[in-house]
């Protein structure tokens, strides 16, 4: 997946680690996108 994403296996450490809170849509995007995916972000009303 990493070389998928363009990215080194540390990065998607990170990106797979739960308490890390510096994911940013872009690289949510990348990883979806490397596995044939997309975002779809839906606000609803409470």
């Amino acid at each position: 997946m990493a070389k998928k994403m363009r990215t080194s296996r540390a990065s998607l450490n990170r990106l797979l680690d739960e308490n890390d809170t510096s994911l940013t849509l872009t690289t949510l995007a990348a990883a979806a996108a490397a596995l044939g995916r997309r975002i779809k972000l839906e606000l609803t009303p409470v």
